[in-house]
C-alpha cells in the first residue's frame, strides 16, 4: 500500500501487477493511472473534516484500462463538518474488453457541510464482456448540509454489465431507537450506526493497521 501525494500525478500500473494507493485528507488530488494487461488497481479516498488541515477537498481520479483482463476498484470515505466542502470525480475508461471496476463512495455530512460525487463510467466498443458498477451512499445529519451525485454511464458495447446507484438520506430513526430501548443513549447509537456504515468501505483497506486507525479517527470525530 502507498500513501500519495498531490505531486505524483501520472501513474503506470505495471502487467500483472497489483497497486492500491490511499489519498489521505489531500486538500488537491489529481491523478492519471493507465493499467497494463492483467493488473489490478486500488485506489482510497478519506476526508476525514476535524483533523485535516485543509476546509475543502478536490479529488480527479482518472483510469484507463488499456489492455485485457484488468481490475479497477476505487472507494471513497468522508466525514465532513461545519462548512467543509468535498469533491470527488471519478472516471473509469474501459478500452479493452475483459476488464471489471468497481466504485464505492460514502459520506456523511453534518451542520453547513457541502459535497459532491460525480462518478463516470465509460465503456468503449471493443470493451465487451466488461464489468462495471459505481455506487454512492450519503447520510445527512443536519438540514443545512448538501450533497450532490452525478452518475454517468457511457456505454458503447454490447456485452457488458453495468450498473450505478446513489441514495441520500438520514440515519435510521427506528435503529435509534432500538438501540435507545436497549439502554444506549442516542449519541452513543448515532456513532455505532455511522461506524456500521463506513465499515464496508474500511474493509477493502488491506492494510488491518490503517483500518483501525481511520476507525479511531473516525471515532474521535463524531
Amino acid at each position: 500500500m502507498i500513501m500519495i501525494n498531490s505531486t505524483t500525478k501520472h501513474i503506470i500500473v505495471p502487467a500483472g501487477e497489483t497497486r492500491e494507493f490511499v489519498l489521505y485528507n489531500e486538500p488537491q488530488a489529481d491523478y492519471h493511472f493507465v493499467q497494463e494487461e492483467g493488473s489490478t488497481l486500488r485506489v482510497h479516498v478519506v476526508c476525514l473534516s476535524k483533523i485535516a488541515t485543509s476546509e475543502q477537498w478536490q479529488s480527479s481520479i482518472i483510469v484507463d484500462q488499456n489492455a485485457t483482463n484488468c481490475r479497477t476498484e476505487l472507494y471513497g470515505m468522508g466525514l465532513l463538518h461545519d462548512t467543509q466542502h468535498a469533491q470527488v470525480h471519478t472516471c473509469v475508461n474501459h478500452h479493452i474488453g475483459g476488464g471489471y471496476s468497481s466504485q464505492l463512495f460514502k459520506f456523511v455530512l453534518d451542520d453547513q457541510s457541502k459535497g459532491s460525487f460525480k462518478g463516470e463510467l465509460k465503456i468503449m466498443p471493443d470493451a465487451q464482456q466488461t464489468e462495471a458498477y459505481q455506487t454512492n451512499r450519503n447520510i445527512l445529519l443536519s438540514r443545512q448540509a448538501e450533497m450532490l451525485t452525478e452518475p454517468q454511464l457511457e456505454i458503447y458495447a454490447d456485452d457488458v454489465k453495468a450498473s450505478h446507484g446513489a441514495t441520500t438520506g438520514q440515519l435510521d430513526e427506528s435503529a435509534l431507537f432500538y438501540m435507545q430501548q436497549r439502554c444506549i443513549d442516542r449519541d452513543t447509537a448515532t456513532k455505532l450506526l455511522l461506524c456500521a456504515f463506513f465499515d464496508e468501505v474500511l474493509k477493502t483497506l488491506s492494510d488491518e493497521k490503517l483500518q483501525e486507525d481511520l476507525l479511531a479517527e473516525i471515532n474521535s470525530v463524531l
